[in-house]
């Protein structure tokens, strides 16, 4: 028995509504142009009974009149295509705010011409590629991606949650040719990694000063750890600033001081065997250190059996 096949058509109108829907508003138009450059523009208007609502209270109220010319937003490409809606804003009469003002409409803020969904997208990307190259890929103007990303991280820093933080890590990064550094304070706790903020330098001053004018003393109290390197400046603010909280180094500076002290027990072993009359059976570091994948006997398969054990 053969099975018969539903075919459904979907058309780009269809793709914008699932895709990108706007509330109270649908998608008239839909059409191809090719001059200057391939666009595919869309008309939007609003649904019957559909109330405007004040750009300033966010209330739904009464229309004012409607601008004769359209407004143009960009949106995400499709198939590499830009998409740009056109609108006719409305200006309504707000008895809350007792003034005419333009209407506020979803998916885009103010006068901006990109839609808040193209301008997360610009600033995702913006992670992946350069600026640059990010502008060209998708169409758009350094400029937009430049104030997309801005946009993104001013609203993170409104919505972060700073009494949230209960551990933080505090590092060091080069930014510049030759002894240039500057320290950088982030977040850690639940699986978190967010960036709270940059200090110029990595002295003590510094991160001491923007601990206590950033956080406040209950913020600062409700941090239990804090990661960080061997970096003395480091070590002396957080014994000052954060008492409560537990340092713990990172992995590369625990290993190093780890292999200093194996090394210094190695010479004084060295030393002491050599007094005694004895020949030193670890006289090279890498001997000692090195991770060579053990056979069943406990010899490594490229290295001499062991030496019987030395009676002292």
């Amino acid at each position: 028995m053969v099975k018969k096949t539903t075919i459904i058509l979907v058309t780009v109108k269809d793709i914008l509504s699932k895709s990108c829907p706007i509330k109270g508003f649908l998608f008239r138009t839909v059409e191809m142009t090719e001059s200057p450059k391939k666009l595919i523009k869309v008309t939007i208007e609003p649904r019957k009974n559909n109330r405007a609502k004040c750009s300033c209270c966010g209330k739904s109220v009464p229309t004012y009149d409607t601008s004769p010319s359209e407004r143009s937003f960009d949106c995400i490409p499709l198939w590499n295509i830009p998409v740009r809606f056109y609108y006719r804003m409305r200006r309504v009469d707000c008895r809350h705010c007792g003034r005419i003002i333009t209407e506020a409409i979803p998916r885009a803020i103010g006068k901006h011409r990109l839609t808040n969904d193209f301008r997360i997208f610009l600033a995702q990307w913006s992670r992946l590629l350069s600026w640059k190259d990010c502008a060209r890929m998708f169409h758009a103007k350094w400029d937009s991606v430049f104030r997309s990303v801005q946009w993104v991280v001013q609203y993170g820093l409104a919505h972060r949650v700073p009494e949230e933080i209960t551990a933080n890590g505090i590092d060091e990064v080069a930014y510049a040719k030759g002894h240039h550094f500057m320290t950088i304070i982030y977040q850690t706790n639940d699986g978190a990694r967010r960036l709270l903020g940059i200090v110029k330098d990595r002295n003590k001053a510094g991160l001491g000063r923007w601990l206590t004018q950033t956080l406040s003393q209950s913020q600062l109290s409700a941090i239990k750890f804090v990661g960080t390197d061997m970096w003395r400046p480091y070590l002396k603010v957080i014994r000052e600033i954060l008492p409560q909280a537990l340092n713990i180094p990172d992995r590369f500076h625990i290993a190093k001081k780890l292999n200093e002290a194996v090394e210094e027990v190695r010479k004084q072993e060295t030393k002491e065997l050599a007094t005694r009359g004895y020949e030193p059976v670890l006289k090279k570091k890498p001997l000692l250190l090195s991770q060579a994948r053990h056979q069943p006997n406990g010899s490594s398969k490229n290295s001499p059996q062991r030496p019987p054990e030395l009676q002292l």
